[in-house]
């Protein structure tokens, strides 16, 4: 397994992640940030953003990010014993031209 097909595996599982207000999952809503995976130290860290600094429920989005991705690893035996460090971006601000076309679509209500 290479670096490529180790971030795919992990936003397929972010792809599960969903924002609970808008109810789209954090890829689409391009809250992924950045994926980097390190096999020396066995390391996968991921960075995400947030549609807002102040969101109640960034935690939780947090945890559920980090689960899902501990989850999906465990079907891999290359990857599988990697630690797993998500957190927050706060630094690089997320606007709506970061969302993929479908999520676009979802919430041109919206934005």
């Amino acid at each position: 397994m290479n670096s490529e097909e180790a971030k795919k595996i992990i936003i397929e599982a972010l792809s599960e992640v969903y924002d609970p207000e808008l109810n789209i999952n954090i890829v689409d809503l391009g809250l992924v940030y950045s994926i980097n995976i390190d096999f020396d130290k066995k390391e996968i860290k991921v960075k995400l953003g947030l549609t807002t600094p102040f969101c109640p429920l960034a935690g939780l989005i947090l945890n559920q990010a980090e689960n899902e991705i501990k989850e999906k690893i465990e079907n891999y035996d290359e990857i599988k014993d990697f630690n797993v460090n998500v957190e927050f971006d706060f630094e690089k601000l997320w606007n709506p031209d970061m969302m993929s076309d479908e999520a676009k679509k979802r919430l041109n209500h919206l934005f």
